[in-house]
């Protein structure tokens, strides 16, 4: 039904430390008290805040417009009161415009408009205009607008529609349970997604230490023309777009290129389920699957949350951590993920998992490079990392721009395999910052 064969140059395997939450099903968690909805959530233009102090909300009334195309609008995720519309701890470690709400702890909607059981009826365009309404953005972490995403400029013809169930951040499972829990809705996501690019070929990608989504995912299509699914080598980063289109198709994207410069276009799983979730029932993204695991958790498992819950309050709704043994929560997944500077800051769209490690926490050494050349082997992009870093240390933003800074994925498999302990990813990550900043100067 499915074959495993699919992957890509370099990479890492780190453990995978799924068996805590792998088997749990997803448990919708009691309402908030209060959530914090930061209006910078996504890649592109800002939102401005459509409500004050004092206003009373509901779930799903708009408290933020977008200013701009590459945007989306953001939603009460709980009915209550506006408390205030201030500067807020951002998980990112800086404050940020946000809007905080009270609740009630009544779950009032504002009203859903209805929707015919057959959609099939709604033009693309419609389509792509319900999406961009419901403030979907890419969910497994980078929060690109997806209805920009599902428009390709003129002359960009997409072939290739990639649905990235790989998921292969250590500990993260909660996309592999939505992929069995919600097998029907997943798989009328992906038609609308198919439909909306006007491509040929699906490809639907699940690493392969994931058998049960792969034949749940083989049963619903079975033979069905334009749709395979292929079962990936557990391998990080599999999960990067631009490795799982050259693991599938043999296809490069292009340096300071998309996924669509070579006729592709890849979604998560979570994303195309709030794609589903808002063309057949118009609910606007308000809540997400986050998995809640690590050492220092006492009960491990899949949760539904609100956007904007407290990560505070939601570790103490699942008697989450083990009292007195938390050094460290990771938003995200180890690889890629946010050390939090608190645990007083809000789940965002983009985020789908909390990891809580134990006391204490090692620090790496950082040591002089020994020129082993063990980053250059595991780079996915084909990067030289010892290189980059070393510019980097020595503020040499020209030699950055020259070996090709912007291309890294800041996947961090080269800190990961390096035997010096150097903090590559950190380093290669400055650069890359610099030199974008220095472009940006230059347009002004």
């Amino acid at each position: 039904m499915f074959s495993t064969i699919a992957t890509f140059k370099g990479g890492v395997h780190p453990p995978e430390a799924k068996e805590a939450s792998r088997d749990k099903e997803i448990k919708t968690l009691e309402l908030p008290g209060k959530v914090v909805l930061h209006l910078q959530q996504h890649i592109g233009a800002p939102l401005e805040a459509v409500v004050e102090k004092g206003a009373e909300v509901k779930v799903g009334t708009l408290i933020a417009r977008p200013t701009g195309f590459v945007s989306v609008p953001l939603h009460a995720t709980i009915s209550g009161t506006v408390k205030a519309v201030e500067e807020c701890l951002h998980p990112a470690g800086l404050n940020m415009q946000a809007v905080v709400i009270e609740g009630n702890g009544k779950d009032e909607w504002e009203p859903v408009p209805a929707v015919a059981a057959d959609y099939s009826g709604l033009s693309v365009d419609e389509l792509r205009k319900r999406i961009q309404e419901a403030g979907i953005v890419g969910l497994g972490g980078a929060g690109f607008p997806t209805h920009v995403k599902l428009s390709p400029p003129a002359g960009k013809t997409i072939d290739t529609f990639i649905l990235n169930g790989a998921e292969c951040e250590p500990y993260l499972t909660a996309d592999f349970r939505q992929m069995l829990e919600r097998t029907a809705d997943l798989a009328a996501g992906i038609r609308i997604v198919r439909r909306i690019l006007g491509c040929g070929r699906v490809i639907l990608a699940v690493e392969d230490n994931k058998p049960e989504a792969l034949q749940a995912l083989a049963e619903k299509f079975g033979e069905e023309e334009g749709y395979k699914v292929t079962g990936v080598q557990t391998k990080y980063p599999q999960g990067g777009e631009k490795q799982l289109i050259e693991a599938l198709t043999g296809r490069q994207v292009p340096t300071g290129g998309l996924p669509m410069d070579v006729g592709c276009v890849v979604q998560n799983v979570s994303t195309v389920l709030s794609i589903y979730d808002a063309v057949s029932r118009n609910l606007p993204l308000i809540e997400k699957v986050v998995t809640l695991t690590g050492p220092a958790v006492r009960n491990p498992g899949n949760y539904r949350v609100r956007v904007g819950a407290l990560v505070e309050e939601l570790i103490t709704r699942v008697e989450g951590a083990v009292p007195g043994n938390l050094g460290k929560a990771i938003m995200g997944g180890p690889m890629m993920g946010l050390a939090l500077p608190s645990l007083d800051v809000p789940v965002l769209k983009g985020t789908n998992g909390l990891v809580l490690l134990e006391e204490p926490v090692p620090v790496s050494a950082h040591l002089p490079c020994i020129r082993c050349g063990s980053c250059v082997d595991t780079c996915p992009i084909r990067l030289m990392p010892c290189e980059l870093a070393l510019f980097a240390e020595n503020d040499r933003w020209d030699k950055c721009r020259e070996y090709f800074v912007k291309d890294c994925i800041e996947c961090g498999s080269c800190s990961y395999t390096c035997p010096a302990g150097r903090n590559l990813v950190q380093l290669i990550r400055f650069g890359k910052y610099k030199v974008i900043s220095e472009d940006q100067r230059k347009k002004k």
